[in-house]
């Protein structure tokens, strides 16, 4: 498992609502934890990895030991109130930072591995860290939600990117997006 780089299809999926849970999905939100503590982030969505989930983890600690570790399936993003600007990154866009505009406090309902219901109130980090990851399963990146003007500063690293998934899918070492579709179609079945 692997984070996947922008403009890998898979981080433009709408990820789908999980109808179940089993041993080896448990065993990939360890993965995905351990993966985002060694990338320094404090949050990772499941299409982050390749999966078409309604799946994200934070720890808005940043570290493995530290703060506290959470897990939301079907996370569902409700009652927002006032607003807040502040830079935002993205694991699978490393390097590229913008500002963003989201609501300085939500309502989040989800339900964690064992099936036990989230129903929260965020505010501060953690509600910009959970808005940003509800993004991800819905296909919508940080890259979005920044200023026209802003875009356009970005609009160089964000080139490099494409030409460097372009390298990569050239040389076979990223699959068609025909076969991407068609594993994200297999796991779909799987889960949802």
């Amino acid at each position: 498992m692997e984070i996947v780089l922008y403009p890998h299809p898979a981080l433009r999926h709408k990820s789908r609502l999980i109808q179940r849970v089993d041993r080896e999905l448990r065993s990939i939100v360890g993965e995905m934890f351990e993966l985002m503590y060694q990338a320094r982030g404090i949050g990772l969505a499941a299409n982050q990895v390749d999966l078409p989930l309604q799946l994200f983890v934070i720890n808005i600690a940043g570290e493995q030991g530290q703060g506290e570790e959470a897990v939301f399936i079907n996370p569902v993003v409700s009652r927002p109130k006032g607003t807040g600007v502040a830079e935002e990154g993205c694991l699978s866009l490393p390097g590229v930072n913008g500002q963003v505009s989201r609501p300085a406090q939500i309502h989040i309902s989800a339900y964690d591995l064992l099936g036990n219901e989230i129903d929260s109130t965020a505010s501060g980090l953690l509600a910009r860290a959970i808005q940003h990851e509800v993004d991800h399963v819905n296909g919508v990146l940080f890259i979005d939600r920044v200023s026209d003007s802003e875009k356009k500063q970005i609009e160089p690293e964000l080139e490099e990117f494409v030409l460097e998934f372009n390298c990569r899918r050239n040389a076979h070492a990223i699959p068609s997006d025909d076969e991407i579709l068609k594993r994200l179609n297999s796991i779909e079945a799987r889960y949802c």
